[in-house]
């Protein structure tokens, strides 16, 4: 006869832990509560033992949906998000999502299962091969700050305390652990894990009172300052620091688009946004600033007109003072007068200290407050106005107006890419208390749907809408049974227009078609799947509005309700204004830089 043992009678009859067993419980005391992530025959010894843990295991169907999923939730719960992923084409469909991570400077730790380490070289199932032997890590080297691979058991618990530290420390990113499947079900001596506490970083780079002074006094002795402000300073702490500072030299602010939010829109020195999507007032002004302050920004090519003068950034004869913790990004894209390595928080509270020692007056210039309050009350009062049509399909800006007045103040937004990430950026009159989540560095569509539920994993309490387009929906649809499974509130909100809207207008307007980028049946028909029918089928309400006031109403019943919807509303093709200027323009008509 044959018997069989349950997972804790297996643990009990074994003098050890398993290393998988010690990676929970290491991971367990570093406060990681969930895990997103795939099954597969590499990573489910390392499963049965989250399954007898305290952590929770969201299953997301898809690595790429998983990794999203966990980017989301680190960026809204400050913890450092964790990603389990099979070996070979397993953790290849999550590159997409960790490299996301790893761009947006993310804290993201991805294990991944692997072939057994005996079997590397000999082509085993799903080993990654053909120039290089059992090396799948090397797919992920290019983008993640370091890969680990495990080819001891006793170097597991030391490589996995280095990996969390890597994550998190200095300018924050995505690692990866690489796990041969044997390493997980080895012993491992019990309570080897707690020699590797996780280490609390105490400080990070900063900036010494000599150079804050230096530069307090350079800002000082401009005519036309500007503070520029990109994803790197996200602490409360460093936005209190920085309005402060601004009101007190009365210098207006810009922000890149990873930083909307940051500054309130409403802020009377807030300029908004540069580059390609940015306000012309706010780009005319980025080339005329005499000395510019900028904090944890790569001047990115969209947030600086593809680095062209003309539009925006005048950088020389303009005196730049760029602070970030990655040394590599001091002096990138433009030349640099001071290059502060060091963190933002802690060095605009330092500056704005030396400031005030040295000119305790706050200081006035007459007219610019009531300028940049004239420009952008307009921006919103005029996108508000031509949201007002009751015309269906609706415009975007409808759909953006229409969410403004259903939401909350403190509710979250997380876009994908398209009318939805450009729009809201420009446009949407983001409330002070609310949250706008985009992927910047990478531009990922896809990234939406399955952020947003590990968002809502982060904020419960909170009404979390991925706003997104119907590429972007399509493109992760295990979003939306993995909100459903979860019991999470997720609103899903697609802006459908049945195309890659944002790129068939970029065809249109440069070779006068937008071929391969609009979705048609067979008959040419214009063609989208009904996901508001895709939502019932998984349990998520879903609402299918025919008319505007059908949106209003399906948007405060999703609300209301606190369960997992879809609003599937059809939306005419437009494209977002752009002020600024985008070098691949030029680039399809022949002119290079």
């Amino acid at each position: 006869m044959t018997t069989f043992q349950t997972a804790d009678a297996r643990v009990s009859a074994r003098d050890q832990p398993t290393a998988a067993e010690a990676l929970v419980s290491q991971l367990e005391s570093y406060g990681v509560a969930y895990i997103f992530g795939t099954c597969g025959h590499s990573n489910i010894a390392f499963l049965d033992a989250v399954g007898r843990s305290s952590i929770t295991f969201v299953i997301a169907r898809h690595e790429q949906a998983a990794a999203h999923a966990a980017d989301g939730y680190a960026r809204v719960s400050g913890k450092p998000g964790v990603v389990l992923m099979h070996a070979g084409p397993g953790m290849m469909n999550g590159v997409t999502g960790v490299a996301t991570a790893a761009f947006d400077s993310v804290p993201l730790i991805a294990i991944a299962g692997d072939v057994p380490s005996y079997y590397a070289g000999r082509h085993p199932h799903q080993e990654v091969n053909l120039h290089d032997d059992a090396d799948q890590g090397a797919i992920y080297r290019p983008f993640v700050k370091r890969v680990w691979d495990i080819k001891r058991v006793e170097d597991l618990p030391r490589f996995t305390e280095r990996a969390f530290w890597t994550a998190t420390s200095g300018r924050p990113g995505a690692v990866l652990l690489n796990v041969p499947m044997d390493m997980f079900s080895r012993p491992l001596p019990a309570g080897r894990e707690a020699d590797f506490p996780l280490v609390g970083q105490t400080s990070t780079p900063s900036i010494g009172e000599r150079d804050a002074a230096r530069v307090a006094a350079t800002l000082l002795e401009a005519e036309r300052p500007l503070i520029y402000i990109g994803g790197g300073l996200r602490t409360p702490a460093g936005r209190e620091a920085v309005i402060e500072l601004a009101e007190h030299l009365d210098i207006p602010i810009a922000h890149s688009l990873m930083a909307k939010g940051t500054v309130p829109d409403r802020h009377p020195l807030l300029m908004g946004m540069t580059g390609f999507w940015g306000l012309e007032m706010t780009n005319d002004y980025t080339r005329e600033a005499d000395v510019v302050l900028a904090f944890g920004t790569r001047f990115a090519e969209t947030d600086a007109s593809s680095w062209d003068g003309r539009y925006t950034w005048g950088l020389p004869p303009g005196r730049l003072i760029q602070v970030d913790l990655d040394p590599s990004e001091i002096g990138r894209n433009y030349p640099v007068e001071m290059g502060v390595v060091a963190d933002a928080t802690q060095t605009v509270g330092a500056v704005l200290q030396a400031v005030r020692q040295a000119s305790p007056a706050p200081r006035s210039r007459p007219g610019l407050r009531s300028r940049i309050v004239a420009v952008r009350d307009e921006l919103f009062d005029a996108s508000r106005e031509r949201g007002g049509s009751d015309a269906f399909p609706l415009r975007p800006e409808r759909i953006l107006r229409d969410l403004r007045d259903a939401l909350p103040e403190d509710a979250i937004l997380v876009t994908d890419v398209g009318w939805n990430k450009n729009g809201v950026a420009q446009c949407y009159d983001l409330p002070p208390a609310g949250r706008f989540i985009t992927p910047g560095g990478l531009s990922t569509m896809g990234f939406g749907p399955a952020a947003a539920v590990g968002v809502q994993v982060a904020a419960p309490d909170k009404v979390v809408v991925a706003l997104i387009g119907d590429g972007g929906m399509s493109a992760q649809l295990p979003a939306l049974p993995m909100a459903v499974e979860q019991g999470l509130p997720v609103l899903f909100v697609v802006m459908n227009n049945r195309a890659h809207g944002t790129i068939a207008d970029l065809q249109a307007s440069n070779f006068g078609a937008s071929f391969g980028c609009e979705f048609r049946d067979q008959d040419g028909n214009s063609y989208s799947p009904d996901f508001a029918a895709l939502a019932r089928s998984c349990g998520a309400d879903g609402y299918l509005p025919q008319s505007a006031d059908e949106f209003a109403e399906a948007l405060r019943s999703a609300v209301a309700n606190r369960r997992t919807a879809v609003i599937d509303v059809a939306m005419v093709n437009e494209p977002v204004p752009t002020p600024g200027h985008w070098n691949i323009k030029d680039i399809y008509h022949g002119r290079f830089a």
